[in-house]
């Protein structure tokens, strides 16, 4: 009877597991038969996905703080595109190039971002309920007053007297290169400067904490901060020694990290990493088990990445040491935020308004925050998009910004209400190889490669809404384990499942 009864426990949590991603898992299908129809060598979908991976993400990540706090699918992030986008204009025609001018358009496109979330907030409190479709028309409308003030608004109505960007005398031209200005600012930074940065910050963070000792209230915390100052400082002193050996020094001081050789010194550096915080830092999360997971797991990575087929695809894909850096940080910021008060309030006003009101939380005031974060992601993630890209359409760069990344975290397995890190990283890959693979598959079938970008827009629109009708499946027709207690003459319990 107790091999019947986990039996049936597995099965039923199986079926649960495959239920609730199932949007992934029709994704993941559609994918493998679109690589196997299109023909395409796996070495070039590969490459192909990963620089989509490292170009998006960061617009897809924006998305998280508003879905948890009960905004939805924002939409309205074109918002955040167009403060990015206004801003390159500027900055492109006062001459600033490298990653200075990256950095000023960063700064510039902040506070334009931050105004325009605010709006954006302040209209989605008038229209409780309706976030998604108030963002959505929002978004167009933002898209033609920005084409005006570009197209006609700039030389015509402003004096702006520079003939490599104006078209006519007036208007901005409908593309130009970025080559001579910010492409590549971010992807051009080698790997051992990030490291270094990266170590600056820890010590920076470290000595702020022993700083403020006062408020640290066990010793177990201070010599905490004092292991890791040190290991710090170590980090920071080694990557100076390992550039002196040539094999190492040419791995980490290029731009870009071969992702065969990072995956096997990433595996490394977690486990030597989870081994300091269990025997140094002595952290209690840090269990036995845990460290035996993580072992059994790098050596699988490591073994994975001498199979010669694997071996050779993963040879053939180079990331950006600093964009990928840049999505761990939009990645780390998003998990901070939710664990602070903020983040709760957030979490509270997405689950109920009515009770975050009674408990004293302002509620619009957490959504405009809400609003202005994302908008302010969105930016930057759109700077990023283009410095990668390192073409500028005036025109259309920012139309489908809000389009594309909602059907990225959708695909991934998010929903109207809940959203993480995780979803909108595999929605990033997912959508992306379908958005490679679907047009080649495509045009194997049909023999007509015009329709590549029909087939693009079709996977576009219907992820979307495929993957918005799974979730009200889900949501609607699915109850696991509802248990009602009926009393039939035996004092039995009926258990109804419902699909």
């Amino acid at each position: 009877m107790k091999n019947n009864n986990n039996g049936a426990s597995f099965g039923s949590n199986l079926k649960t597991a495959l239920f609730n991603n199932k949007v992934i898992l029709l994704f993941t299908v559609l994918c493998i038969a679109c690589i196997m129809t299109s023909g395409s060598p796996i070495n070039y979908i590969a490459s192909e996905v990963f620089s989509r991976f490292g170009r998006n993400a960061c617009l897809v990540l924006a998305l998280i703080i508003p879905c948890l706090a009960g905004l939805g699918m924002n939409f309205g992030i074109v918002v955040g595109a167009i403060a990015a986008q206004i801003a390159i204009f500027f900055v492109v025609h006062w001459g600033f190039v490298g990653i200075g001018g990256f950095l000023l358009c960063a700064l510039m496109a902040t506070p334009m971002a931050i105004l325009f979330g605010w709006l954006l907030g302040k209209l989605y409190n008038k229209t409780k309920g309706s976030e998604m479709i108030t963002g959505l028309v929002l978004g167009f409308f933002a898209d033609g007053l920005y084409r005006l003030f570009t197209l006609y608004i700039i030389g015509g109505v402003i004096p702006y007297d520079d003939p490599n960007l104006l078209d006519r005398g007036f208007g901005l031209r409908n593309a130009f290169d970025l080559s001579d200005s910010i492409k590549y600012a971010l992807d051009d930074i080698s790997f051992v400067i990030v490291f270094r940065v990266l170590m600056i910050a820890l010590i920076v963070l470290q000595l702020l904490k022993l700083v403020f000792a006062s408020k640290i209230k066990h010793e177990e915390s201070k010599k905490s901060c004092l292991i890791k100052l040190v290991l710090s400082a170590l980090g920071f002193g080694l990557s100076f020694v390992l550039m002196m050996v040539p094999g190492i020094a040419s791995m980490i001081g290029g731009t870009r990290l071969i992702l065969s050789d990072t995956l096997r010194v990433a595996m490394i550096v977690y486990v030597v990493y989870l081994l300091i915080k269990r025997f140094a830092v002595k952290d209690e999360d840090i269990t036995n088990s845990k460290l035996i997971k993580a072992a059994i797991a790098a050596v699988l990575v490591l073994g994975l990445s001498y199979v010669p087929a694997i071996r050779n695809v993963l040879r053939s894909i180079s990331i950006s040491a600093c964009t990928y850096a840049v999505i761990c940080l939009f990645c780390f910021f998003n998990n901070w935020i939710l664990d602070t008060k903020l983040g709760q309030d957030m979490r509270t006003v997405g689950q109920n308004r009515i009770v975050a009101g009674s408990a004293g939380i302002n509620v619009d005031g957490i959504r405009i925050i809400a609003t202005c974060i994302s908008t302010v992601l969105a930016a930057w993630g759109q700077l990023i998009y283009l410095q990668n890209l390192g073409t500028f359409n005036t025109v259309q760069q920012q139309s489908n910004v809000g389009l594309y990344a909602v059907a990225a975290i959708l695909v991934g397995g998010a929903s109207v209400q809940k959203a993480n890190n995780r979803q909108a990283i595999i929605g990033v890959v997912l959508f992306h190889t379908l958005f490679v693979v679907a047009p080649l598959a495509a045009t194997q079938l049909i023999g007509d490669s015009a329709i590549s970008e029909y087939i693009r827009m079709f996977i576009c629109y219907g992820v979307i809404a495929v993957s918005l009708a799974m979730h009200a499946w889900k949501k609607k027709g699915f109850k696991v384990e509802q248990k009602s207690i009926v009393d039939d003459g035996d004092n039995k319990d009926v258990v109804k499942t419902l699909f």
